[in-house]
């Protein structure tokens, strides 16, 4: 990965996959400007697809950039890019514009800005190289002056309105503070900063408010843009809120979804709400009987994966997608630890353990969690196929009182 890059170098940059199948070009970078002296913070990427269509890439999903092209990580979500609250194209809206360097008066011109990775990981705007007004002569290269980031106004304001700086200090802060913030503001507010949250932010914060603010939340948002939000959450989350609205609402938000996450979701609409397949999330750790402790490593190793899925890998006959082949087991993290990387996982099921059916009710689910000590256990369907796995807190969730959010939120303030 690159230190620090010059932006305008990306434009018409080829964008491939983690195969190095071409995707599309880069087209723009999105940059949140920040009061308090802190850096711009680089959001994502605009990417133009072969259609022509722009779309939003996150950061997290940019996992390489070179001298030729960026690599891309992960789905991405193939929905128009819509410019946000709060966010700023660097090569559209500061490419090209003037400004006066601070502790100088003699006017300039942005010509580049350059962006690196910041202390905490994520990428920020560290400098900018301005040009003088004047042009060259003929044949010459202009005058470049390379300066920090917080010496161009552009890129540091001084002054914001009191709701817009509001609204930049909740885009930094971690979803659960931005739960309690959402809890304690009036509609109008609330979606407000939901326009100015990108996806992954509100959906995190909006598994954690009580049931009917998540459902009077989603509600207020566009359909393409709730659909997206709902992607994001883990599909046991989203069906539980897509349960709780009218169907005429719930069948256009699924619509609006990717096929793939509206099919997860449909599937667990099929369960009763307090049963082992109502809680489950269709997404667990599985591996075929042939596969390593090395390749189970790897797949628990992803820094995107809940900590409570990654203590255990399923065992299945192909196919590898859940409803899955016949289960055949589960294998603890701490065994795959202790064993040599060549071992094949079939050798170390724990075959004392059984799984969870998904019609198991609440009451079977918990006790089963208390038997064997769990954190998260299999489950499957009439035809012992995996069909997905439930964590221990989606078993606390179901089991707390119904407004624990709400009182939770509220003993936070």
């Amino acid at each position: 990965m690159a230190s620090s890059v010059f932006i305008s170098r990306l434009r018409g940059m080829p964008a491939v996959d983690s195969g190095g199948d071409p995707m599309g070009e880069v087209y723009d970078v999105v940059v949140q400007l920040r009061t308090g002296g802190r850096a711009p913070r680089v959001k994502g990427i605009v990417m133009e697809l072969f259609a022509r269509r722009r779309v939003y890439v996150p950061m997290e999903r940019v996992y390489a950039i070179d001298t030729s092209q960026v690599v891309i990580s992960g789905a991405v979500n193939a929905r128009r890019f819509h410019r946000r609250e709060g966010e700023t194209l660097v090569l559209e809206d500061l490419i090209d514009r003037r400004t006066v360097r601070r502790g100088t008066t003699e006017p300039r011109t942005i010509y580049d800005i350059s962006m690196a990775p910041g202390r905490a990981g994520e990428w920020e705007i560290n400098q900018a190289a301005l040009v003088p007004i004047a042009k060259s002569r003929f044949g010459t290269r202009p005058s470049f002056t390379i300066v920090r980031w917080n010496e161009v106004p552009d890129l540091s304001p001084d002054v914001q309105d009191a709701k817009d700086t509001a609204i930049s200090d909740l885009l930094d802060m971690h979803p659960a503070d931005v739960a309690r913030e959402l809890h304690d503001m009036e509609a109008s507010r609330r979606l407000e900063v939901a326009q100015a949250l990108d996806d992954a932010t509100l959906a995190e914060a909006l598994e954690q408010l009580p049931d009917d603010e998540q459902v009077a939340l989603i509600s207020i948002l566009d359909p393409e843009r709730a659909a997206d939000v709902l992607e994001e959450m883990d599909p046991d989350d989203a069906a539980d809120l897509v349960a709780d609205l009218p169907d005429e609402q719930a069948e256009i938000l699924l619509q609006n979804m990717r096929p793939e996450d509206a099919q997860d979701v449909r599937d667990l609409l099929l369960y009763d709400e307090e049963t082992a397949g109502g809680m489950m999330t269709p997404e667990p750790v599985v591996l075929a009987p042939d596969a390593t402790v090395a390749d189970a490593l790897a797949k628990v190793r992803d820094e995107d994966l809940p900590p409570a899925l990654a203590a255990m890998v399923f065992v299945v006959r192909p196919p590898l997608d859940t409803p899955t082949g016949k289960f055949l087991g589960a294998v603890h993290i701490q065994r795959l630890l202790r064993e040599p990387p060549s071992t094949m996982v079939s050798g170390l099921i724990d075959d004392e353990l059984e799984p969870l059916h998904a019609d198991d009710h609440l009451a079977v689910v918990s006790r089963y969690f208390a038997t064997y000590d769990m954190v998260v256990a299999p489950v499957i369907d009439a035809q012992s196929r995996l069909v997905g796995a439930v964590t221990v807190d989606d078993v606390l969730d179901h089991m707390l009182p119904e407004d624990w959010r709400g009182i939770q939120l509220d003993e936070a303030r």
